[in-house]
């Protein structure tokens, strides 16, 4: 498996699709970056020589924020929301939706698994 910025890329696809496991390159940058160093997409990562893997290393880090560096810059912006207590900070510290969608009947992945509330007893059951 080839080793590109820290993160092992599978041999067997396409680099094109390889590239998309490094956290913070998607399918855009990831086209832009193999015409910038002049590798075809449709080429295996295992046929790259040492020489391309090591331009392609060396243009991503200098080029883009990737994995570690850009989770911390993600969780820096959300802090600095919640210490500026604006909506989206007040959303994300109570783990809500951040993005004006719906919360009566919808965001489970937020909010987690459902937590029942007990109902009110009626009156005949008390007597």
């Amino acid at each position: 498996m080839p080793r590109i910025v820290g993160v092992d890329v599978p041999n067997n696809k396409q680099i094109f699709y390889s590239l998309l496991y490094i956290h913070g390159i998607g399918k855009h940058y990831s086209k832009k970056v193999l015409e910038k160093v002049g590798i075809e997409p449709t080429r295996r990562a295992d046929q790259l020589t040492d020489e391309e893997l090591t331009k392609l290393s060396q243009l991503i880090t200098d080029k883009y924020e990737i994995e570690g560096q850009l989770r911390r810059k993600v969780v820096q912006d959300i802090n600095r929301l919640k210490e500026i207590g604006c909506y989206r900070g007040f959303r994300h510290k109570r783990g809500l939706p951040c993005r004006g969608q719906q919360t009566q009947c919808n965001s489970r992945t937020r909010k987690g698994k459902k937590k029942t509330v007990a109902g009110k007893k009626s009156v005949k059951a008390l007597r």
